[in-house]
């Protein structure tokens, strides 16, 4: 079975995630990149829109409307009082030296860059990124050399988005093997309560695919730039039920 007909069967079919057990782990390990490569696409193109449209908006409002700034030591120095915020191309920029913005607050907010006390903060098209000062630079950056950085990262989008596209999705994909790692111990407890002969080895491959429901569910959720409540706990208890139906299809008397 190739791996876009098991991708097909994962979605809906316990009797078939049982029959997995029996394949080559190489096989269920490329499953996992397949699938982790799937959920991560909008994660991709959300977080590349946010940094291109948010590039753009500062270098246009940067020579004429932003306040003087140096970034020194891990921190933003302005000889602003009070934070200022100003509109362009649907995004909000703030400039703040003092502290006062939550972070928290402007998840609530459209399209925003802030230039906060000790980090800069993107929200684009949903995407939140943030990045302290002191991994953008070691030394002092000031509003002009600002200036001149952007130009030479507009420049270099074609190479920064396809690097940023490849640690979001090994990041990704680390996430995936410790759920799945997490799910199968938690399918040894399931085996013995249904006295089902089965190894932690059978039970990995089977929670790689008992997964994908959930996963794709999400993946839509966040194309759609959609906040599920309580996602971890819905994700969680759906791969579970499906480990469950999955351990429940394995005859009792067969362990292979």
């Amino acid at each position: 079975m190739n791996i876009f007909l098991q991708f097909y069967k994962s979605l809906f079919s316990p009797k078939d995630i049982a029959l997995f057990r029996h394949q080559g782990i190489g096989k269920t390990i490329l499953y996992v990149f397949f699938l982790t490569l799937l959920s991560a696409l909008p994660t991709v193109f959300y977080s590349g829109s946010a940094i291109i449209n948010g590039l753009n908006a500062i270098d246009e409002t940067i020579d004429s409307n932003l306040p003087d700034f140096e970034i020194a030591e891990g921190q933003l120095h302005t000889e602003e009082e009070v934070p200022v915020t100003l509109n362009k191309n649907n995004f909000t920029i703030i400039i703040d030296s003092t502290g006062a913005v939550d972070p928290s607050v402007l998840s609530e907010s459209g399209n925003t860059i802030a230039l906060l006390k000790n980090e800069v903060y993107i929200l684009a098209e949903g995407q939140e990124q943030t990045y302290p000062y002191t991994l953008l630079t070691s030394g002092t950056l000031t509003k002009n050399d600002l200036s001149d950085f952007l130009a030479s990262a507009e420049s270099l989008m074609p190479i920064i988005i396809p690097l940023i596209a490849i640690v979001i999705y090994i990041f990704a994909a680390g996430i995936r093997f410790i759920e799945i790692s997490l799910l199968a111990l938690a399918g040894l407890f399931i085996k013995k309560a249904l006295a089902k002969k089965l190894e932690y080895r059978h039970l990995w491959r089977m929670s790689a695919y008992s997964i994908t429901l959930p996963a794709i569910f999400f993946t839509i959720m966040t194309a759609l730039q959609t906040a599920v409540q309580n996602g971890a706990i819905i994700n969680w208890f759906v791969s579970l039920i499906i480990l469950l139906l999955s351990i429940k299809e394995v005859p009792s008397h067969s362990s292979k």
